[in-house]
């Protein structure tokens, strides 16, 4: 019997996660797992969907928590071969009201959505399988805090040569700058989540850069997108789309056809690639 295939949605018991979730329990021919950190959470998630009469299964994944990520591969690796389909979801922001001191807010945005998200795919990029799919999702926000970057920082992150060490080096700094609070005069902006975003969306594009050289055959689509402004716990109730229409434009990645030449590598919003 062939393995069966399988998609994991990362930060998935709510919001946009949950929402791909669903689309995907409803499109994509495989195992679909709802991962979350909390195992309560998860589960209930995992019930709810059930109730609408899907067939979601629940993996936990704390994707700040290298053992859990580590686990998880190895339970993906052992029962499937590997990943088909992989959407990075987790992500966190600070409220615009928060009164945490933005140094605070640097380290801690930036441990979930850029450090932990970049872990996650070192250690699941090995086991996506031929034919694979990676969606990163990112934000529009990252976009407007690139523009906001001094000119020498943009052509670092627009460049095609720029690599996984000189990106985190570049993180790193500006963790370290904000809590020195230098950033400002150092060329960023003043936005923890969006920095955070340039720095996945670049990710994306180098990990699919390095995708086209080393694994050539394997056809593996990997993108950085926007789900939109949705009315989420993070984003708040008076965004203009839903859940399930925030899930519309990772799902399309996730789903892009066998044999498909793209997108890859791209930013891509509404279904479409987006300038960077």
């Amino acid at each position: 019997m062939a393995t069966p295939k399988v998609a994991l949605v990362t930060g998935s018991n709510k919001g946009i996660g949950l929402a791909v979730v669903r689309a995907l329990c409803k499109q994509f021919p495989g195992d679909v797992f709802l991962a979350a950190r909390d195992v309560g959470r998860g589960t209930a998630a995992v019930e709810n969907l059930k109730a609408e009469g899907l067939k979601p299964l629940f993996q936990q994944l704390d994707i700040t928590d290298p053992q859990s990520v580590r686990a998880a591969r190895d339970y993906f690796k052992e029962n499937y071969g590997g990943v088909d389909v992989l959407v990075n979801n987790a992500a966190i922001a600070f409220k615009m009201a928060d009164t945490t001191p933005f140094g605070t807010q640097a380290e801690v945005t930036l441990r979930t959505n850029f450090f932990a998200t970049m872990d996650m795919c070192q250690v699941f990029l090995p086991i996506i399988k031929a034919g694979g799919r990676v969606v990163n999702v990112s934000s529009v926000m990252g976009s407007i805090a690139l523009s906001k970057c001094s000119a020498e920082l943009q052509a670092r992150f627009r460049s095609d040569d720029i690599t996984e060490e000189e990106l985190t080096a570049l993180m790193e700094r500006f963790v370290k700058e904000a809590q020195e609070d230098v950033h400002s005069q150092r060329g960023w902006p003043s936005t923890a989540y969006g920095v955070s975003k340039t720095g996945l969306t670049v990710l994306s594009r180098i990990h699919a850069r390095r995708l086209r050289q080393e694994r050539p055959q394997d056809q593996i689509l990997l993108n950085a997108c926007c789900p939109g402004w949705v009315r989420t716990d993070m984003a708040g109730p008076n965004a203009t789309k839903s859940p399930d229409e925030g899930a519309v434009t990772p799902v399309y990645l996730a789903m892009l056809p066998a044999g498909a030449e793209g997108p890859h590598g791209q930013f891509v919003s509404e279904k479409t690639v987006q300038p960077w």
